[in-house]
C-alpha cells in the first residue's frame, strides 16, 4: 500500500461509487446509495477509456466525465444484428424496440441485446453493448485508492 494522497494509475485497487447517465439524462446504473464498485485499474472491471478518464484521483475526489463511443462502449457493428423467430422468447415477454433482453449463449455465457424491430414473428436484436453509441455522463466519487508499491 502506498501513502494516502496516491492518484488512481494502473495496478491500483479503487474502491468508488459511480453513476452512468445517457446523452438524454436517463440514468442507466448507479452505486451512490448502495455499495461501491471495488476493483483494480486494468483488470477489465471498467471499459480502458473510462479507466483513463479516472488517472490521478485521489481518495475523496468527486467529478463527472463526458465519455464518446470511441473511449467508451465503442459504435453499434452492423455485424451483431441478428433475425430470431418471436418463439424464442418467452410468452409472456412483450418484445419491443429498445427493450435489452439477456440471452444464454450454447456455452453458458449471459449477453445482453436490444431488440430493434419487431416484424411479425421476426424480432431483429442487436448484440452490440447496449451503450454503444451512447454519449455517456460517467460521474465518480473515489472513496479509496490503495497502490502496490
Amino acid at each position: 500500500m502506498t501513502e494516502k494522497g496516491e492518484g488512481i494509475r494502473s495496478g491500483c485497487r479503487v474502491v468508488m461509487h459511480f453513476a452512468i447517465h445517457l446523452e438524454d439524462g436517463t440514468l442507466v446504473e448507479s452505486s451512490f446509495g448502495g455499495e461501491p464498485l471495488e476493483f483494480t485499474v486494468g483488470d477489465g472491471t471498467l471499459v480502458e477509456g473510462i479507466e483513463r478518464t479516472l488517472e490521478g484521483l485521489r481518495s475523496g475526489e468527486t467529478r463527472a466525465f463526458e465519455i464518446g463511443p470511441g473511449e467508451g462502449y465503442g459504435y453499434p457493428d452492423p455485424d451483431n444484428l441478428h433475425t430470431l423467430a418471436r418463439s424464442g422468447f418467452p410468452g409472456e415477454m412483450d418484445p419491443e424496440p429498445g427493450l435489452v433482453v439477456g440471452f444464454t449463449t450454447p456455452s453458458g455465457e449471459e449477453l445482453a441485446g436490444v431488440v430493434q424491430s419487431v416484424e411479425g414473428d421476426q424480432i431483429v436484436v442487436d448484440f452490440s453493448h447496449p451503450l454503444a453509441g451512447h454519449q455517456l455522463r460517467f460521474e465518480v466519487e473515489v472513496l479509496e485508492v490503495a497502490c502496490p508499491e
